[in-house]
């Protein structure tokens, strides 16, 4: 299966030009009450445009989807290239998120402020960051992931100048890689108004939260959110846990979005309605506890007992869909037509 960062890869940059709309009539400025795109909506397509040695391009997909925003990179960072992608974005009137290389060490952090430069002035509203894998995956001990943790606060710690000086804000998704409680807490100690959350609708379920206390938390540092619902059902090893059209999921929308709303009236939102098989979140067995310490990282047997419970009381209606045996063209219809009800859904329900 293709990961996050393979698709992100994807996606950005954009890099065909076909069919870019004419600059004469005046611009208005993007609608952010449009929902947007992130490009793991449409990972579908891009391994498909990729298995035919096609680029994918995720700005002209999603102004036919008629979506009023789009999560990709420029195709570079010169400043024609610049030119010509911010006025095509402007021209579909769609507001734009990007993803820029975070530094790793001193050594990166000039070819960093080089792309806060040049995505500041492609339009960037603000930039999107996943640091991290599926924690209970990618760790079989406390003291790795520890490692992890604080590598990418030193990441952040070397972007964080950067991007108070170009006055850009970074959402840092939560990701599977950490709780909400952690990440919060991190970000108050780091203190910058400059450094917040994508909040992503459904990822914390799979660390045993329920989905409105992570967003209880997270909500005071969230810039923009990736939208999604979800379903759950149980397994032999746990449960598993799906994105689902909206609307046939359990999560309430409804009120995640006015909650949020309540926060920022221009509050940003990115499809990411993700068409894959549901993943598995192994809460019965020794490794998905190996990364939680009660003094360090503690996952409570009650938040434990909560997420169970809403699994048990939320069983799906119909079998989580499952892509992996179908054909390459029942994939792209698959997402085409869950992408489609979302779509319709939130321009129904929620006002984008």
């Amino acid at each position: 299966m293709v990961s996050r960062r393979q698709i992100l890869a994807m996606a950005g940059p954009a890099t065909a030009w076909i069919a870019s709309p004419s600059r004469s009539q005046a611009w208005q400025a993007p609608d952010q009450t449009r929902m947007g795109g992130a490009p793991t909506a449409f990972a579908v397509h891009m391994q498909a445009a990729r298995r035919g040695g096609k680029p994918f391009d995720i700005v002209e997909h999603c102004h036919g989807l008629g979506l009023g925003g789009v999560q990709t990179n420029p195709p570079a960072i010169d400043a024609e290239a610049i030119k010509k992608f911010r006025e095509r974005v402007e021209a579909y009137h769609m507001h734009l998120i990007c993803d820029p290389r975070l530094p790793r060490q001193e050594s990166d952090v000039a070819a960093f402020e080089a792309q806060v430069k040049a995505y500041k002035e492609a339009g960037a509203l603000a930039f999107h960051a996943a640091m991290t894998g599926r924690r209970y995956e990618d760790f079989d001990a406390l003291d790795p992931f520890k490692k992890m943790f604080e590598q990418c606060q030193k990441w952040i710690e070397l972007a964080e100048p950067v991007l108070r000086k170009h006055r850009m804000r970074l959402g840092i998704e939560n990701h599977k890689g950490w709780r909400s409680a952690e990440q919060a807490a991190w970000l108050r100690h780091l203190g910058s108004e400059w450094v917040g959350v994508c909040l992503d609708f459904g990822n914390n379920i799979a660390l045993c939260e329920d989905p409105m206390d992570t967003l209880h938390t997270l909500a005071p540092h969230t810039f923009f959110a990736h939208i999604k619902d979800m379903a759950v059902e149980e397994y032999e090893d746990g449960f598993l846990l799906s994105e689902v059209p909206m609307g046939e999921g359990m999560l309430d929308l409804k009120q995640m979005v006015a909650l949020l709303r309540e926060k920022d009236r221009n509050m940003v939102f990115e499809l990411e309605m993700i068409t894959r098989d549901p993943l598995k979140i192994p809460v019965d067995t020794t490794k998905y506890w190996a990364t939680f310490d009660d003094a360090y990282s503690p996952l409570p047997g009650r938040d434990l007992a909560k997420v169970l419970a809403l699994v048990k009381k939320n069983r799906p209606k119909k079998p989580l869909q499952r892509i992996s045996g179908l054909s390459p063209e029942a994939q792209l219809q698959a997402e085409d037509e869950n992408n489609r009800k979302c779509i319709e859904y939130a321009r129904a329900n929620l006002a984008m």
